[in-house]
């Protein structure tokens, strides 16, 4: 007996490649809104328990904007958090990853040896692609690296070097309109709770491979706490 068979209902999926060396207008005139229906069909003629554990499943639903402006400012922003997302979650790995073997080590050196090491692996591999970033895209990735980490951009810094470069770090991020110190707040930003619907939907789409954020977020929670603070305005 099949149970409970996933059943997809995607209104446009957007594929990251299918923005490459496009500009916001280009890319926006070939959008629409989007959303996904997700829900379970149990097939057969008996059920063998009184209750079947089922993953949780947030229904999502279609999006709606109250202006034109709004809605081409959502899927900026929505382009913007699906090209930065995959290096937060990079980021997270790498320092689990870091964080595990650094207690397996026991000499101060030997730490310091394979937290460089690690330290320029990363940098080799990204620094390119990420100085192509646009700011509002390296704002937007600060944010998402302190989701996935819980820690800020700025004390990943202090933590893998030293405080001074963490300084010297920030101070020249914030004459490019970045802080390297930006929490990520969705229940306070609007742009926040705006960047997890996208996240949630994307994941949804499987547009973006989802990660655990570092602390909890109920999206159910987020979305209501939105919608009330709408209504009050």
């Amino acid at each position: 007996m099949k149970i409970c068979t996933p059943i997809y209902i995607p209104f446009l999926l957007l594929g990251l490649n299918a923005v490459n060396g496009q500009t916001d207008s280009e890319f926006l005139k070939k959008q629409e809104d989007s959303t996904e229906i997700m829900y379970y069909i149990i097939e057969g003629d008996t059920i063998a328990r009184e209750i079947i554990d089922l993953d949780e499943v947030i229904l999502l639903d279609k999006l709606k904007f109250k202006s034109e402006q709004d809605r081409r400012r959502y899927l900026i922003l929505r382009r913007k958090t699906r090209k930065v997302y995959p290096y937060a979650k990079l980021a997270s790995e790498r320092l689990t990853t870091m964080t595990e073997r650094l207690k397996t080590i026991e000499k101060s050196r030997d730490k310091k040896r394979y937290t460089k090491r690690i330290q320029k692996y990363v940098e080799g591999e990204f620094s390119e692609k990420l100085k192509k970033l646009t700011h509002t895209e390296g704002q937007i990735l600060v944010k998402l690296i302190h989701r996935q980490t819980g820690r800020t951009a700025f004390e990943l810094v202090k933590e893998l070097r030293t405080g001074w470069r963490a300084f010297w770090y920030n101070t020249t991020a914030n004459l490019f309109e970045i802080s390297l110190k930006e929490e990520y707040r969705p229940f306070e930003v609007k742009e926040d709770y705006l960047i997890e619907d996208i996240l949630e939907r994307s994941f949804q789409e499987n547009n973006l491979e989802r990660q655990e954020p570092a602390f909890p977020i109920d999206y159910l929670d987020l979305k209501a706490h939105w919608n009330k603070k709408t209504v009050n305005n």
